[in-house]
């Protein structure tokens, strides 16, 4: 498992396993918000599985499932910067590879951030949001 820092408040992962979850909680995460929809593909842990272990090591989880990458909606974005702005910090965001965690962040963002400064946040971060910066100059 690996975490890919995108603010002082959020970091970025592909898939977490259970066991993965002490591990978290040492590194101080306080929410974990799950980006990925319950079986997406076959071995995948459910948001259930996260949820209970996660709660027994005190961290806080939110289920926001994003279907495909291209398929983030305002209405999405929007929820995600009201869940990322209500939550206890700092957070995991996680889905299969970290990247439409990354780009919903990125979404919620727009009109906060310079687009250009957003997609160089998430560069660093190491994922490309080219497929929806235009959107983020709107």
């Amino acid at each position: 498992m690996e975490l890919h820092k995108l603010t002082d408040d959020l970091d970025v992962a592909g898939q977490i396993e259970p066991s993965d979850i002490p591990e978290i909680a040492s590194k101080g995460i306080k929410t974990i918000i799950c980006n990925r929809p319950d079986n997406e593909s076959p071995g995948q842990p459910t948001f259930g599985e996260i949820d209970k272990i996660a709660r027994a090591n005190g961290i806080k989880t939110i289920y926001h499932p994003i279907r495909a990458a291209n398929a983030i909606s305002d209405a999405d974005a929007e929820i995600f910067e009201k869940e990322l702005a209500e939550a206890e910090k700092p957070v995991l965001a996680f889905c299969r590879s970290g990247t439409r965690s990354t780009f919903i962040w990125s979404l919620s963002q727009a009109g906060k951030i310079p687009a250009q400064q957003i997609a160089l946040t998430a560069m660093r971060a190491g994922y490309d949001i080219s497929p929806v910066y235009q959107r983020l100059e709107k």
